[in-house]
């Protein structure tokens, strides 16, 4: 609500932000209790409410987060009728982790970490090493992999293990330093189409006494930024991806749990000055900033040295009402990156983070041109991003 004139804004309090459910409910909590469950060592049940099983299969449906697939029932009737399923049959979702973008998300996935340990706690984020931006989905400037996250993932260690371990995805994301730092160990195996992925995890889940496979679908996203959550190109995609998991379920092998999980939801955002409050042409938001990372919904905000105090005190009186913004201690002293925050790590985080509350993003028209004119966003805690399914079908 718009206040007067004459009264002092109502800022959202940090506090107040729905700080994902790490260590209980997050994606980093799901694969380490899966492999709790097949006896790996080192790991524990963290979801407590789910079951353990000797073939587990994760199928992540990129940007379909909860809220989408209980607003579409009839472009999505297999998914919505497993919505009682989820989280161990307590019909609840889970949560991303903060921020709720692809990047952070499959590094929380793949090394069974929160963002402040794994170390990828946004879309871009300022390398401390070099003062520049480091793009960490699309992994540019190219920085060494294994120097950025050092973590092993799940998968490497379930393979140790003797868990028959593999990924099947699109062929070109085999090499991609995102997935040697997240989602590597065991076997890859590309495959171009929906089909021939949901088949070939099959395959393998029944390859090993024990199984851990992961397979992923990313045009739901593309779809979403494309056209929005709203569009009819959506909405085929969702029919596509409803009919790919039930192909996949109806294949399990005996012993087997599959989990129908997203990394983020969506939020459609308008096109209008209200709703898209650009960077690159505002001078107060600009003043003393050096750097503007992250994404629209999620913004990590590095200040001029000495400038940090002031950059935050603007932030707050230009955006408050409708960010939660906060300076970079009392964000990780709310737990929004997790409970821990590696050292490596911290100065990662912005001087000032920006989570959105309202249907509002920050665009940057000038350098970010391709992410300004998205229809779809997402990034922040709120539940349309942050909630995503844990889906369950046994065999």
């Amino acid at each position: 609500m718009v206040q007067p004139a004459w009264q002092d804004p109502v800022l959202l309090p940090v506090d107040t932000a729905p700080v994902p459910e790490y260590g209980s409910g997050s994606l980093a909590d799901l694969l380490p209790t899966l492999v709790a469950g097949q006896g790996v060592p080192g790991f524990t049940a963290a979801i407590a409410e789910l079951t353990p099983a000797d073939r587990n299969c994760v199928f992540l449906i990129d940007g379909l987060g909860w809220e989408q697939i209980r607003s579409h029932p009839d472009e999505a009737p297999f998914l919505h009728s497993l919505l009682p399923t989820s989280r161990g049959g307590t019909g609840r979702p889970i949560t991303a982790g903060f921020p709720a973008t692809t990047a952070t998300s499959l590094a929380s996935v793949g090394t069974g970490l929160p963002p402040g340990e794994h170390g990828l706690p946004g879309y871009t984020v300022r390398n401390p090493e070099t003062g520049a931006l480091m793009n960490q989905l699309r992994w540019r400037p190219w920085t060494q992999p294994k120097v950025w996250q050092p973590h092993p993932t799940v998968f490497t260690l379930a393979d140790a293990a003797g868990v028959r371990t593999a990924q099947v995805s699109a062929p070109t994301f085999e090499q991609t330093p995102l997935t040697k730092v997240a989602l590597s160990g065991g076997s890859f195996l590309g495959r171009l189409t929906g089909e021939d992925r949901m088949d070939v995890a099959a395959e393998r889940l029944a390859a090993g006494d024990r199984s851990l496979v992961y397979t992923y679908y990313s045009e739901v996203d593309g779809m979403g930024h494309r056209h929005g959550v709203d569009s009819d190109a959506w909405r085929g995609q969702l029919m596509h991806v409803d009919g790919l998991a039930r192909r996949l379920a109806e294949q399990l092998p005996p012993r087997s749990a599959l989990y129908i999980t997203a990394d983020h939801g969506m939020i459609d955002i308008p096109f209008d000055e209200q709703s898209r409050i650009d960077f690159d042409e505002d001078w107060e938001l600009r003043a003393g900033v050096a750097l503007l990372g992250g994404e629209g919904r999620a913004r990590h905000v590095y200040a001029v040295p000495g400038a940090e105090a002031d950059v935050l005190t603007v932030w707050r009186e230009v955006l408050g009402e409708q960010f939660w913004v906060a300076s970079r201690d009392e964000a990780v002293a709310a737990g929004w990156f997790g409970p821990r925050i590696d050292e490596r790590v911290l100065g990662r985080i912005g001087d000032v983070v920006a989570a959105a509350h309202d249907d509002v993003v920050i665009t940057a028209s000038d350098n970010e041109p391709h992410e300004s004119a998205m229809v779809g966003m997402h990034g922040s805690m709120t539940p349309v991003e942050q909630l995503v399914p844990l889906l369950e079908v046994r065999s």
